[in-house]
């Protein structure tokens, strides 16, 4: 992704070089598959990590999460947390807006909107690009919007986001959910937005710089899908890694607390535009996709995730705070043949 990254984070590459797990003992179903005997890196987080959909972003001078804001909290606007060593302890510094400078073109698009999920940043030619999603549960009367800044840091004098309205937006005559948004900066510089949450699947479209909307003529197009019913797969994020593209996406069911099933998958394709397949083969669309991570022991239903500078960010509800949505962070290895794993050593050892 087009995104500042920090340099030198010799810790964790000591500690990646020094956990080494056994192969799994069995692949489960869809798609799952031995990833061969790297085990990724937690890192250990502490202070404000009570987080929705985390978007991680790693600059020299901090690391970043933007996440899903809080009805009554900033006017529900996406929340900031600031970590100033390499994201081990977090911080609260704030919200993208307030009552007086929150997107009111939002809440006349979507009228139930009562706080704004899942925010993206991707920065291009020193300005990032936030963007954002208005919806209410169980509707895809939804706008994916636009927000942006020249600096991340709350301190800096210039900080200031300034709204540059709607991206796309669904509504009820759509096969698909204006929420979730993924954007990627293509190897050939055009950039593109994934997004979507059931109904018709995970969408990709074009967009263009500088506006960061979608290209003349563009339409979205199907790239993954769960499931012929219900369809409950969203949360999509696009990276870039040797001569694939990957993509991440949540599937199952979020935020039910410790009843939550979410779990996170990846396919990947040689284009930008598909088709993804898992590691054995089966196309996204068709519902495939590899699973990473998955419930295990008090971190239920990991999801919700960005990545950033070899790192992958998501929440989970942890079993002992009586399912909490708490932030994660995990180092992404690569197996031999190109596939990501983020598991640990003692989740890599569970057959």
């Amino acid at each position: 992704m087009d995104r500042a990254h920090v340099a030198g984070l010799t810790w964790v590459r000591v500690a990646l070089a020094a956990v080494v797990a056994a192969s799994l003992l069995g692949c489960a179903s869809g798609g799952a598959r031995d990833p061969g005997p790297v085990a990724a890196v937690a890192v250990p987080v502490a202070g404000d990590v009570g987080v929705h959909d985390p978007e991680l972003v790693v600059t020299a001078g901090a690391w970043y999460v933007f996440s899903t804001g809080e009805d009554g909290k900033g006017d529900g606007a996406p929340q900031v947390r600031r970590s100033r060593d390499q994201g081990r302890t977090w911080e609260y510094v704030g919200t993208v807006w307030d009552k007086d400078t929150r997107p009111a073109w939002a809440y006349a698009k979507v009228p139930l909107v009562s706080n704004f999920w899942a925010p993206d940043v991707i920065e291009h030619d020193g300005t990032y690009y936030l963007y954002y999603s208005a919806s209410s549960f169980g509707s895809n009367t939804s706008a994916i919007g636009l927000t942006t800044n020249t600096t991340l840091d709350p301190d800096d004098p210039g900080y200031r986001w300034v709204d540059r309205g709607e991206v796309v937006g669904s509504g009820s005559g759509d096969d698909f959910n204006t929420i979730d948004p993924g954007v990627i900066t293509a190897e050939d510089g055009v950039p593109w937005m994934a997004f979507g949450s059931f109904w018709g699947g995970v969408q990709l479209v074009e967009l263009s710089w500088p506006n960061g909307k979608p290209a003349a003529d563009a339409e979205p197009e199907r790239i993954a899908v769960r499931d012929t019913g219900t369809n409950p797969i969203e949360a999509p994020v696009l990276v870039r890694h040797g001569s694939f593209y990957y993509l991440f996406v949540s599937r199952d069911y979020c935020c039910k607390g410790t009843g939550s099933t979410y779990q996170i998958a990846v396919g990947r394709s040689s284009t930008i535009t598909g088709p993804y397949v898992d590691a054995v083969g089966q196309d996204l669309v068709t519902g495939g996709g590899t699973v990473l991570l998955t419930t295990h022991g008090d971190r239920i239903g990991p999801g919700g995730q960005s990545y950033d500078d070899g790192y992958l960010a998501f929440h989970y509800y942890d079993g002992a705070a009586g399912g909490a949505p708490t932030l994660a962070i995990r180092s992404v290895s690569w197996t031999e043949d190109g596939w990501p794993v983020v598991r640990t050593a003692d989740e890599l050892a569970t057959p």
